[in-house]
């Protein structure tokens, strides 16, 4: 047979394959059964690095809420930002009432190790140690008929009216900034605590709006905190800077810090009255008689309550006070200071003469 006469591998691909592997020396069948085998492991490379991207940058998969409903996962992006979700319950549960009864969500969002963010829910019981553990004069308090606030650290919401009393969700972030966020996501946890329980009337609305935060300035000491006419002596020997600051609004809890940060300055005078008593299980039958101011009873350590227009109100008077100082309160005559705060603060939410 002459060469015009063989079959031309030009219209055969299997051939001209074929006399291409011979070429590179896949004579055999074993040898190109490996070379396929390696070709496609190759073809998955992309694939697979796409799902692995995909399981770390984003919550494809993930799930939908957290902690048992406290949040979506839209609301965990929407405060932490973009990526995979995780949670750890460590024994939490929505219907108990103990220390530490607690649940996180993280988000990470690298492609390999990479920082987490994380958001914890906290639900808390205001008992023995009263409603003046929550003062804080740098929150942004709720307006509305929802009780709570939003400081740097945290936001907090008292659950529905019908609920157990002194009960509230308490959300914490990694992040900082984000009040309005925040603050809705703790009303979200509530209703969420409340609907678990069974308990409540009606659903929490998100705060209409935020306080803003009270700014640092010198106190007028014949008007302390604001407070006309407020003027308690002060220790002539207490020589430090005491920059005031002051709640822009008065409800659920108005707060005066003296001199710092009481969580570091031990020497910082804390003031605060409470006016929404849902905020602790505390109530006017806890307090101890007899009393020598008036028709407040000291209820839990610094705390008293008396009643306002029918209703529970707690003031608080806690710190000011350092070893350093030969008279070591910033305001020395402590019970003179408790009389005129409850005749002072009285009179600036409207309650009834208390002494």
């Amino acid at each position: 047979m002459c060469d015009d006469d063989r079959p031309d591998d030009s219209d055969n691909p299997g051939r001209r394959i074929g006399a291409a592997l011979n070429r590179r020396g896949f004579t055999t069948r074993g040898l190109r059964v490996r070379l396929a085998v390696g070709v496609l492991a190759l073809s998955l490379v992309p694939v697979g690095a796409v799902g692995f991207a995909l399981y770390r940058m984003t919550n494809l998969g993930g799930p939908d809420s957290v902690c048992d409903g406290a949040a979506t996962a839209d609301q965990v992006h929407d405060l932490l930002g973009p990526g995979r979700i995780t949670e750890d319950k460590r024994g939490y549960s929505p219907t108990a009432d103990f220390t530490g009864n607690s649940c996180s969500a993280r988000v990470s969002s690298g492609l390999f190790e990479s920082p987490e963010k994380v958001v914890q829910f906290d639900i808390v019981l205001n008992t023995a140690d009263g409603p003046g553990t929550l003062a804080a004069s740098d929150a942004r308090l709720f307006s509305g008929e929802t009780a709570g606030s939003v400081t740097p650290d945290a936001a907090w919401a008292v659950l529905p009216e019908g609920c157990q009393k002194g009960v509230r969700t308490v959300v914490y972030t990694s992040e900082k900034g984000h009040d309005e966020a925040r603050a809705a996501l703790a009303v979200t946890f509530a209703n969420g605590v409340a609907k678990a329980r069974s308990c409540g009337g009606r659903k929490l609305s998100p705060p209409k709006s935020l306080s803003a935060k009270g700014a640092e300035t010198d106190p007028d000491w014949a008007n302390l905190c604001g407070l006309p006419g407020f003027a308690p002596a002060k220790n002539p020997e207490a020589q430090w800077r005491m920059p005031q600051q002051v709640t822009t609004a008065s409800g659920p809890i108005w707060s005066c810090t003296i001199g710092g940060d009481p969580r570091y300055d031990s020497r910082a005078q804390v003031l605060a009255i409470t006016t929404e008593p849902r905020t602790t299980a505390l109530t006017q039958k806890d307090g101890k008689e007899p009393s020598d101011v008036g028709r407040a009873r000291w209820v839990a350590g610094g705390t008293l309550v008396t009643t306002c227009q029918g209703k529970d109100v707690f003031f608080t008077v806690n710190g000011g006070y350092t070893n350093g100082l030969e008279k070591p309160f910033l305001f020395p005559d402590q019970k003179d200071l408790v009389r005129e705060f409850l005749t002072a603060g009285g009179k600036a939410i409207g309650c009834e003469p208390i002494l």
